[in-house]
């Protein structure tokens, strides 16, 4: 008689699993970028269009648009919260003045360097030269000027918000709008006078720590989902546009991700390696975040996941990255106001038959570099553009001749936009001597898009004050020219 036993099966290990890699967030942003691509070419050669999408696109819009909505939801107190504790927590950071100068100063740099990329490509692959496009598209809905970026400062109530009222088929509809340079302007100023009233606005600041906490916690949640917000971005776009929009205008396609290349995987790594650091750390760390930009189209949303992997990966302390990151969301724009309006302008002129000369060139340098907050952390960049255009004379009928294809642009522009805001951070405070390169080293474990930030409003606030390496991450006290509060990563 054969008697048959049947070994167990290991402990923790039932039936069948998938492989570790396959439930990484990296992954399932690549799966749902290929699946997205295969669904919007599906709606499309199935008859959807932009006017009369059929079911299969219509959903794919609906996806889109509803992540990009939560997106923007959450970005009037993301920045609000984020701005005002920035500058709070400058208070325990050495130097603090020192290094929001340099932060400043690294920002104009590399837009210049950005700029400069841009105008030579633009004078040299001309692409506005023989397009053979006709018509002159519909008219830019915002356009940008001087006066108005510095009229726009001024709050007209508290956080910018406005409302506007449409009647369409007799149904009224109100939409909320809001203006992110003035949300970051009244951040500021009541982050100073914060500074300024002392130990009476300690309770306003631990609030604020607290409703930041919350705002980022449910800003995890939306990021969680972004697998799902990829599908239908990436589909509603191939569905409207396919490759024939993107084919009349090829060569201004072309040199666009020809200078965001350059800028991302040429400029980016240079000036890492010139400070002593290794480039295959720099790109490992900010990945994630890259990634999420590229999709989201949104630098503010993807400010939570910039910051963790700029302290958390890249080892800046939290400090002072909790005050650079979100400010180069709202203002740190290579892709956006430095590649971009660069060679839109030089495309425009030669479009229309414009000859650009010397003083014009450098205007567009002037204002690519002096004008990086008119983008605002938002997806698109019309506003800088028409900002440039204007400010050269040149017609702004043009920029009708580039809506079509700014959101297959925007998704590069965004993701070297992220890639900078992360960066500056990293360059300033390694050059101050206050970067924890063990952490910067070390190997990469974990899953930067998990949320796995427990903390109380208390410990936020002395993770402030931490210095945002290794110590900082396993619960053990770090220094930075003081002695340090512990924290947990």
């Amino acid at each position: 008689m054969t008697t048959q036993t049947s070994t167990p099966a290991p402990a923790g290990k039932t039936g069948f699993q998938l492989p570790k890699w396959a439930g990484s967030f990296g992954f399932q942003i690549i799966a749902a970028l290929i699946v997205g691509l295969g669904l919007g070419l599906l709606a499309k050669y199935t008859g959807s269009t932009k006017a009369n999408p059929n079911a299969l696109g219509a959903t794919l819009q609906t996806i889109g648009s509803s992540y990009v909505s939560l997106l923007q939801t959450a970005v009037v107190p993301l920045i609000f919260t984020a701005v005002v504790s920035s500058i709070s927590n400058l208070r325990a950071v050495s130097n603090a003045a020192r290094l929001a100068w340099n932060t400043l100063l690294w920002f104009a740099i590399t837009a210049l360097i950005a700029v400069l990329i841009g105008i030579g490509l633009g004078v040299l692959l001309q692409p506005g030269a023989n397009t053979g496009i006709t018509g002159q598209g519909e008219a830019p809905s915002k356009v940008g000027s001087w006066w108005a970026f510095l009229t726009g400062l001024f709050p007209k109530n508290f956080l910018g918000l406005g409302a506007s009222t449409t009647v369409t088929d007799g149904v009224a509809t109100t939409s909320v709008s809001f203006n992110v340079l003035q949300i970051l302007v009244i951040a500021v100023a009541v982050g100073i006078a914060a500074l300024k009233v002392g130990k009476a606005a300690e309770p306003f600041l631990n609030l604020n720590a607290s409703a930041l906490a919350v705002i980022q916690k449910v800003l995890w949640w939306i990021i969680r989902i972004a697998p799902l917000g990829t599908v239908g971005l990436i589909g509603n776009a191939v569905a409207i546009y396919g490759w024939d929009t993107i084919g009349s205008l090829g060569k201004f396609t072309f040199a666009i991700y020809v200078g965001l290349a350059l800028v991302l995987f040429a400029v980016y790594p240079i000036l890492v390696r010139a400070h002593g650091l290794s480039v295959r750390q720099y790109f490992s760390g900010v990945w994630p975040a890259v990634q999420l930009a590229f999709v989201s189209r949104s630098s503010v949303g993807t400010l939570p996941l910039t910051q963790r992997v700029t302290e958390r990966s890249l080892g800046v302390p939290r400090g002072y990255a909790s005050f650079a990151v979100p400010l180069g969301a709202t203002t740190k724009m290579d892709g956006c106001a430095a590649i971009y309006p660069a060679i839109s302008a030089i495309f425009v002129a030669q479009f229309f038959g414009i000859q650009l000369d010397f003083t014009q060139y450098l205007l567009i340098a002037l204002v690519s570099v002096l004008g990086s907050a008119a983008t605002a952390g938002t997806t698109g960049a019309v506003v800088m553009l028409t900002l440039t255009l204007s400010t050269l004379g040149l017609p702004l009928a043009g920029v009708g001749l580039l809506l079509a294809i700014d959101p297959i642009l925007d998704m590069g522009r965004t993701a070297v936009n992220v890639a900078g805001q992360a960066l500056i951070p990293t360059i300033v405070a390694k050059r101050q001597g206050i970067l924890d390169e063990s952490l910067y080293n070390a190997p990469r474990t974990g899953d930067p898009f998990s949320d796995d930030s427990e903390n109380t409003a208390a410990e936020n606030t002395a993770e402030a004050t931490a210095d945002g390496g290794p110590a900082a991450a396993t619960g053990t006290a770090a220094a930075n020219g003081r002695e340090l509060a512990d924290a947990k990563a």
